[in-house]
């Protein structure tokens, strides 16, 4: 019998912040990048906070920084600093999606976590909460051990529609009473691939097109979670 698969997105739909965000201010303190790498993002930070931006471009400001300063930054120096910031953000996750994973494993669900943020640091995140299987960047290491600044495989990360294609390349998964969730224009294409998507805590964009869909949409505000 071939076992159900079910795909979440991490950042904003697991975890209650950005892992990618959380790891570039970390690799700022300890000064792995450098203080002027704030220049990049405080902008596009402060406009989204005083709600007269997107949280797409800041966090697009956030990932030009990171690509820009991890050239030459020693893989066990990142790695340290990943480690920290999970052990200081291990619980900042949704109660929606953390009994939705419970759930999920409880009928045997193939459980897997796809995100944009580090794979090195998504590891340590999805460690204790059941996934099966993480994919997230991967950054080409050079003979030293140190970044080169390039991405391996990006081809498959850049549309989690190719992982959700990866994963049913094994016979042992079937698409049938598959389940997706996420929280941007960005997951569409995993969403519109398995038979149930849920928008959890959208934005504009997709909780639009959520409904032209007739798609489940989840909001969890404080300690209430509701339908819409």
């Amino acid at each position: 019998m071939q076992q159900k698969v079910a795909f979440l997105d991490i950042d904003g739909t697991v975890f209650r912040s950005s892992l990618l965000i959380e790891l570039v201010e970390a690799l700022i303190e300890k000064e792995l990048f450098p203080e002027s790498a704030r220049n990049g993002y405080e902008k596009q930070y402060h406009a989204w906070h005083n709600r007269e931006g997107t949280y797409e471009a800041y966090i697009n400001a956030m990932v030009k920084v990171f690509m820009q300063n991890i050239k030459g930054v020693h893989y066990g120096d990142f790695a340290d600093t990943g480690r920290a910031v999970v052990e200081a953000n291990q619980k900042r996750i949704y109660r929606y999606t953390r009994d939705l994973i419970g759930k999920l494993k409880k009928q045997n669900y193939y459980v897997v976590a796809i995100s944009q943020s580090p794979k090195t640091i998504l590891d340590e995140f999805c460690n204790d909460y059941g996934f099966d299987k993480v994919y997230g960047r991967m950054y080409e290491i050079g003979p030293t051990d140190k970044f080169t600044g390039e991405v391996s495989d990006e081809e498959v990360i850049a549309n989690k529609a190719n992982v959700i294609k990866r994963v049913l390349e094994d016979e042992d998964f079937t698409i049938d009473n598959s389940v997706a969730v996420g929280d941007t224009e960005s997951d569409i294409p995993m969403l519109d691939m398995v038979a149930m998507p849920i928008c959890f805590n959208p934005n504009n964009t997709l909780f639009q097109h959520a409904k032209r869909m007739g798609w489940k949409v989840v909001v969890e505000r404080k300690d209430v979670i509701y339908e819409l």
